[in-house]
């Protein structure tokens, strides 16, 4: 009898712990959810939700978090007049926030350019995602002192920009 009680107690608990594994791994970080809440800062701000309420409902699971497939998913609210032309995806989750782009920067105009790394991101999740300077058409890695700070550039796939034209700084190496 008490065998068996402990065999069942053992049970519930390995059970329990199976459950409670995935759960906890799908839950974002609160960085994760600020860079997809400033990956869509205007539609944000346009629907009127705060980042700190954005990452409340982000972090307990609720619909307001924008949904991690890329191509097919739409912004919750449309997007300013004044917003870039390229269409805006949702970020997915990050380790580190994204860099924004350079103050003095214009707005990247070209195909599967991005003011934000967060979107490149979900544009090419498998790929790297680069900092292509389009005055010297010369792109850079994350952690290079350039990455995300000449006055005409944006984030790109590394695919796309090999694509485009753009080559690698001669001085860095492939991370």
């Amino acid at each position: 009898m008490r065998t068996q009680l402990v065999v069942m107690i053992g049970s519930v608990l390995v059970g329990l712990m199976a459950l409670s594994g995935p759960a906890l791994s799908q839950q974002k970080t609160v960085k994760a959810c600020q860079g997809e809440w400033r990956a869509n800062k205007e539609a944000n701000q346009a629907a009127g939700v705060t980042e700190k309420a954005y990452v409340d409902k982000c972090r307990a699971g609720g619909a307001a978090a924008p949904p991690a497939t890329p191509a097919a998913a739409t912004p919750a609210a449309p997007p300013p007049a004044a917003a870039p032309t390229t269409a805006q995806k949702p970020a997915k989750p990050a380790t580190a926030p994204a860099k924004p782009a350079p103050a003095a920067a214009s707005a990247p105009t070209g195909a599967n350019q991005f003011a934000a790394e967060a979107l490149a991101k979900a544009r090419c999740p498998t790929d790297t995602v680069v900092w292509a300077n389009l005055d010297s058409k010369v792109y850079h890695f994350s952690g290079n002192k350039n990455y995300g700070t000449t006055k005409e550039g944006a984030y790109m796939c590394e695919k796309d920009a090999m694509g485009q034209g753009v080559r690698a700084a001669k001085n860095e190496k492939h991370p």
